[in-house]
Protein backbone atom coordinates (compact mmCIF):
# COMPACT_ATOMS: atom_id res chain seq x y z
CA UNK A 1 0.00 0.00 0.00
CA UNK A 2 1.25 3.48 -0.86
CA UNK A 3 2.24 5.72 2.00
CA UNK A 4 0.24 8.71 3.10
CA UNK A 5 0.46 11.76 0.89
CA UNK A 6 0.43 15.34 2.07
CA UNK A 7 -2.22 17.33 0.25
CA UNK A 8 -2.54 21.09 0.49
CA UNK A 9 -6.03 22.24 1.41
CA UNK A 10 -5.78 24.84 -1.35
CA UNK A 11 -4.01 24.32 -4.64
CA UNK A 12 -1.85 27.12 -6.02
CA UNK A 13 -4.35 27.98 -8.79
CA UNK A 14 -7.11 28.15 -6.17
CA UNK A 15 -5.08 30.46 -3.95
CA UNK A 16 -4.36 32.76 -6.88
CA UNK A 17 -7.98 32.66 -8.05
CA UNK A 18 -9.17 33.58 -4.55
CA UNK A 19 -6.78 36.52 -4.38
CA UNK A 20 -7.66 37.77 -7.87
CA UNK A 21 -11.37 37.38 -7.11
CA UNK A 22 -11.02 39.56 -4.02
CA UNK A 23 -9.07 42.16 -6.00
CA UNK A 24 -11.88 42.30 -8.55
CA UNK A 25 -14.68 42.38 -5.98
CA UNK A 26 -12.94 45.10 -3.98
CA UNK A 27 -12.49 47.24 -7.08
CA UNK A 28 -8.68 47.08 -6.94
CA UNK A 29 -8.90 45.57 -10.42
CA UNK A 30 -11.40 47.77 -12.21
CA UNK A 31 -13.99 46.70 -14.76
CA UNK A 32 -12.51 46.61 -18.23
CA UNK A 33 -8.93 46.43 -16.89
CA UNK A 34 -6.66 44.34 -19.15
CA UNK A 35 -5.41 41.04 -17.75
CA UNK A 36 -1.95 39.89 -18.84
CA UNK A 37 -0.91 36.37 -17.98
CA UNK A 38 2.81 37.17 -18.08
CA UNK A 39 2.46 40.14 -15.74
CA UNK A 40 0.43 38.13 -13.24
CA UNK A 41 2.95 35.27 -13.33
CA UNK A 42 5.69 37.77 -12.47
CA UNK A 43 3.57 39.44 -9.79
CA UNK A 44 2.75 36.14 -8.04
CA UNK A 45 6.21 34.72 -8.76
CA UNK A 46 4.85 31.55 -10.36
CA UNK A 47 4.80 29.97 -13.81
CA UNK A 48 2.02 30.73 -16.28
CA UNK A 49 0.28 27.39 -15.69
CA UNK A 50 -1.32 28.17 -12.26
CA UNK A 51 -2.18 31.66 -13.53
CA UNK A 52 -3.92 30.15 -16.55
CA UNK A 53 -5.89 27.74 -14.33
CA UNK A 54 -6.89 30.55 -11.96
CA UNK A 55 -8.06 32.70 -14.87
CA UNK A 56 -10.13 29.82 -16.24
CA UNK A 57 -11.97 29.63 -12.91
CA UNK A 58 -12.68 33.36 -12.85
CA UNK A 59 -13.80 33.21 -16.47
CA UNK A 60 -16.26 30.45 -15.58
CA UNK A 61 -17.59 32.66 -12.75
CA UNK A 62 -18.08 35.52 -15.19
CA UNK A 63 -15.69 37.87 -13.37
CA UNK A 64 -13.32 38.08 -16.32
CA UNK A 65 -13.57 37.67 -20.07
CA UNK A 66 -10.65 35.45 -21.00
CA UNK A 67 -9.28 33.73 -24.10
CA UNK A 68 -5.96 31.89 -23.84
CA UNK A 69 -4.52 33.28 -27.05
CA UNK A 70 -5.92 36.80 -26.82
CA UNK A 71 -5.62 37.68 -23.12
CA UNK A 72 -8.61 39.20 -21.40
CA UNK A 73 -10.17 41.88 -19.25
CA UNK A 74 -12.11 42.23 -16.02
CA UNK A 75 -15.77 41.90 -16.98
CA UNK A 76 -17.58 45.17 -17.53
CA UNK A 77 -21.32 44.64 -17.42
CA UNK A 78 -23.65 46.96 -19.26
CA UNK A 79 -26.20 48.85 -17.18
CA UNK A 80 -28.85 46.50 -18.57
CA UNK A 81 -26.85 43.47 -17.43
CA UNK A 82 -26.35 44.93 -13.94
CA UNK A 83 -30.08 45.53 -13.73
CA UNK A 84 -30.69 41.96 -14.84
CA UNK A 85 -28.39 40.60 -12.12
CA UNK A 86 -30.47 42.32 -9.45
CA UNK A 87 -33.77 41.38 -11.09
CA UNK A 88 -32.66 37.75 -10.92
CA UNK A 89 -31.78 38.19 -7.27
CA UNK A 90 -35.28 39.47 -6.55
CA UNK A 91 -36.93 36.57 -8.37
CA UNK A 92 -34.82 33.89 -6.72
CA UNK A 93 -34.43 35.33 -3.23
CA UNK A 94 -38.08 36.20 -2.75
CA UNK A 95 -39.02 32.66 -3.79
CA UNK A 96 -36.48 31.17 -1.36
CA UNK A 97 -37.59 33.44 1.49
CA UNK A 98 -41.25 32.56 0.89
CA UNK A 99 -40.40 28.85 1.09
CA UNK A 100 -38.04 29.24 4.05
CA UNK A 101 -40.16 31.20 6.52
CA UNK A 102 -42.64 28.40 7.43
CA UNK A 103 -39.76 26.00 8.11
CA UNK A 104 -37.38 28.24 10.02
CA UNK A 105 -36.38 27.04 13.49
CA UNK A 106 -34.93 28.76 16.53
CA UNK A 107 -31.50 27.65 15.34
CA UNK A 108 -32.08 29.39 12.00
CA UNK A 109 -33.16 32.58 13.75
CA UNK A 110 -30.16 32.45 16.08
CA UNK A 111 -27.77 31.96 13.14
CA UNK A 112 -29.25 34.98 11.35
CA UNK A 113 -29.14 37.07 14.51
CA UNK A 114 -25.49 36.25 15.11
CA UNK A 115 -24.54 37.23 11.55
CA UNK A 116 -26.54 40.46 11.84
CA UNK A 117 -24.59 41.44 14.94
CA UNK A 118 -21.32 40.94 13.05
CA UNK A 119 -22.72 42.88 10.08
CA UNK A 120 -23.59 45.83 12.28
CA UNK A 121 -20.05 45.85 13.65
CA UNK A 122 -18.63 45.87 10.13
CA UNK A 123 -20.96 48.77 9.28
CA UNK A 124 -19.66 50.78 12.23
CA UNK A 125 -16.03 49.96 11.38
CA UNK A 126 -16.56 50.83 7.70
CA UNK A 127 -15.21 47.39 6.75
CA UNK A 128 -16.73 47.10 3.27
CA UNK A 129 -15.14 43.79 2.33
CA UNK A 130 -16.26 42.07 5.54
CA UNK A 131 -19.73 43.57 5.25
CA UNK A 132 -20.05 42.18 1.72
CA UNK A 133 -19.10 38.70 2.89
CA UNK A 134 -21.45 38.87 5.88
CA UNK A 135 -24.28 40.24 3.75
CA UNK A 136 -24.08 37.15 1.56
CA UNK A 137 -23.86 34.90 4.62
CA UNK A 138 -26.91 36.54 6.18
CA UNK A 139 -29.10 36.16 3.13
CA UNK A 140 -27.92 32.55 2.74
CA UNK A 141 -28.85 31.82 6.37
CA UNK A 142 -32.20 33.55 5.92
CA UNK A 143 -33.13 31.17 3.10
CA UNK A 144 -31.44 27.99 4.35
CA UNK A 145 -34.67 26.42 5.65
CA UNK A 146 -36.08 26.43 2.12
CA UNK A 147 -33.73 23.48 1.48
CA UNK A 148 -33.48 24.23 -2.26
CA UNK A 149 -29.96 23.12 -3.16
CA UNK A 150 -30.05 23.76 -6.90
CA UNK A 151 -31.65 27.18 -6.50
CA UNK A 152 -29.08 28.13 -3.86
CA UNK A 153 -26.24 27.11 -6.17
CA UNK A 154 -27.69 29.29 -8.89
CA UNK A 155 -28.04 32.19 -6.48
CA UNK A 156 -24.42 31.77 -5.37
CA UNK A 157 -23.29 32.21 -8.97
CA UNK A 158 -25.38 35.35 -9.35
CA UNK A 159 -24.08 36.72 -6.06
CA UNK A 160 -20.51 36.47 -7.32
CA UNK A 161 -21.57 38.90 -10.05
CA UNK A 162 -23.47 41.24 -7.73
CA UNK A 163 -20.97 41.36 -4.85
CA UNK A 164 -18.63 43.94 -6.36
CA UNK A 165 -21.56 46.23 -7.09
CA UNK A 166 -22.88 45.74 -3.56
CA UNK A 167 -19.47 46.73 -2.18
CA UNK A 168 -19.34 49.74 -4.49
CA UNK A 169 -22.76 50.81 -3.25
CA UNK A 170 -21.78 50.43 0.40
CA UNK A 171 -18.50 52.30 -0.06
CA UNK A 172 -20.32 55.48 -1.11
CA UNK A 173 -23.60 55.02 0.72
CA UNK A 174 -23.96 57.77 3.29
CA UNK A 175 -27.05 56.54 5.13
CA UNK A 176 -26.50 52.97 6.20
CA UNK A 177 -28.98 52.89 9.05
CA UNK A 178 -31.98 52.13 6.78
CA UNK A 179 -30.19 49.07 5.38
CA UNK A 180 -29.34 47.88 8.89
CA UNK A 181 -32.96 48.36 9.96
CA UNK A 182 -34.29 46.47 6.95
CA UNK A 183 -32.06 43.48 7.62
CA UNK A 184 -33.38 43.36 11.20
CA UNK A 185 -36.96 43.76 9.99
CA UNK A 186 -36.62 40.87 7.53
CA UNK A 187 -35.67 38.61 10.42
CA UNK A 188 -38.55 39.87 12.55
CA UNK A 189 -41.05 39.20 9.77
CA UNK A 190 -39.63 35.68 9.47
CA UNK A 191 -39.88 35.12 13.25
CA UNK A 192 -43.50 36.24 13.19
CA UNK A 193 -44.39 34.12 10.18
CA UNK A 194 -45.31 37.24 8.17
CA UNK A 195 -44.54 35.83 4.74
CA UNK A 196 -46.11 38.47 2.51
CA UNK A 197 -44.69 41.37 4.51
CA UNK A 198 -41.23 39.79 4.53
CA UNK A 199 -41.24 39.08 0.81
CA UNK A 200 -42.46 42.59 -0.01
CA UNK A 201 -39.69 44.15 2.08
CA UNK A 202 -37.04 41.87 0.56
CA UNK A 203 -38.13 42.78 -2.97
CA UNK A 204 -38.06 46.49 -2.13
CA UNK A 205 -34.70 46.13 -0.34
CA UNK A 206 -32.95 44.59 -3.35
CA UNK A 207 -34.82 46.78 -5.82
CA UNK A 208 -33.76 50.00 -4.11
CA UNK A 209 -30.12 48.88 -4.13
CA UNK A 210 -30.45 48.16 -7.84
CA UNK A 211 -31.92 51.58 -8.63
CA UNK A 212 -29.31 53.46 -6.59
CA UNK A 213 -26.47 51.45 -8.11
CA UNK A 214 -27.59 51.97 -11.70
CA UNK A 215 -27.86 55.71 -11.14
CA UNK A 216 -24.44 55.83 -9.50
CA UNK A 217 -22.66 53.66 -12.09
CA UNK A 218 -24.24 55.52 -15.00
CA UNK A 219 -23.00 58.85 -13.58
CA UNK A 220 -19.54 57.39 -12.84
CA UNK A 221 -19.12 56.04 -16.37
CA UNK A 222 -20.35 59.25 -17.93
CA UNK A 223 -17.78 61.23 -15.93
CA UNK A 224 -15.00 58.89 -17.08
CA UNK A 225 -15.83 59.22 -20.78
Amino acid sequence: MAGKRSVSKQSLPEQIANDLRERILSGEMAEGEPIRQEALAEEYDVSRMPIREALKRLNAEGLIQWANNRGGTVTKHSLEEIGEIFDLRILIEVDLFRRAIPSMTKEDFDDCDQILTQMETSYDEDDVARWGTLNHAYHTALYAAADRGLTTELLDRINVQSDRYIRLHLSVMKQREPAKAEHRQLLEFARNGQIEEGCALLSAHIGRTKDQLLEMIEAKRAAEE
